[in-house]
């Protein structure tokens, strides 16, 4: 089974949109509860799922890098190890069949080597209490590659209709081979094709980069028109090209 299920690909190709569909199935299929991750810098998961976020990791990061730094006692004379453990507890956002954790931007100077080791700890924890983690990434992957989000069994590279998209990922690919990362399974998802098929030339630039190619997800002209009314992506039709698509993806690597 893949527990940890990491969506990663560079931006603009609408990876996060695929990740809060892959969240979305898994709950509708009975799945859950499962842990959304959303460890990209430009965080926008809650806006596809739906959901109101409060606080981010980045911010608990900076409240307990500073006082280190500053000599200010922890709030609530906590050890820093329980004061990171009860605030990571804050930090989660309940869904319906879910809990999303947003990692957000670290933006001060200093060492966060400590608080991201209690960090890695807490999310370890937390894993027991879901069936699935779904990670929304940056395209470095920053969070995977430090270890914060621990393990991951499948990672999904999303690449939008070109060429240069396709070697993006592929580039992506060979840093997690350069990382040594021990990732069950790689495979690749080519969203936003004109007619949900792809080209002979877009075909061997694939078969280039040495990527399996997973599915591909039509263009879907709802996906915009959703996000420019600020409706959450989940709330698309079923017979919406983007979600037949995915649901069929989760299919085929039996999550659904």
């Amino acid at each position: 089974m893949y527990q940890r299920i990491a969506v990663a690909g560079k931006g603009g190709t609408g990876k996060t949109s695929i990740a809060g569909l892959i969240i979305a199935y898994l709950v509708e299929a009975g799945k859950g509860p499962v842990l959304a991750v959303d460890a990209d810098a430009n965080a926008n998961l809650n806006e596809v799922l739906g959901i109101e976020i409060e606080e981010t990791i980045g911010n608990i990061r900076e409240e307990v890098n500073w006082a280190e730094r500053t000599g200010n006692p922890i709030p609530g004379g906590m050890a820093k190890t329980e004061y990171l453990a009860y605030r990571l507890n804050q930090a989660l956002s309940e869904g319906d069949g879910y809990d999303l954790l947003v990692m957000g931007r670290t933006q001060g100077e200093g060492c966060y080597c400590f608080v991201n080791g209690v960090l890695k700890n807490q999310i370890d924890r937390l894993a027991g209490n879901y069936n699935h983690i779904v990670i929304d990434n940056e395209a470095g992957m920053e969070h995977v590659s430090r270890g914060i989000v621990g393990k991951v069994d499948l990672l999904l590279l999303v690449s939008d209709y070109s060429r240069r998209g396709i070697q993006a990922v592929g580039r992506i690919k060979e840093l997690v081979a350069e990382l040594k990362f021990e990732i069950k399974k790689i495979g690749l998802i080519v969203n936003k094709t004109p007619g949900g098929e792809i080209s002979a030339a877009i075909a061997e630039e694939i078969k280039a980069q040495g990527l399996e190619l997973l599915g591909v997800v039509p263009l879907d002209p709802a996906l915009s028109e959703y996000d420019a009314e600020g409706v959450p992506l989940t709330k698309l039709p079923e017979d919406s090209p983007a979600k037949v698509a995915v649901k069929e993806i989760l299919r085929n690597l039996n999550l659904i």
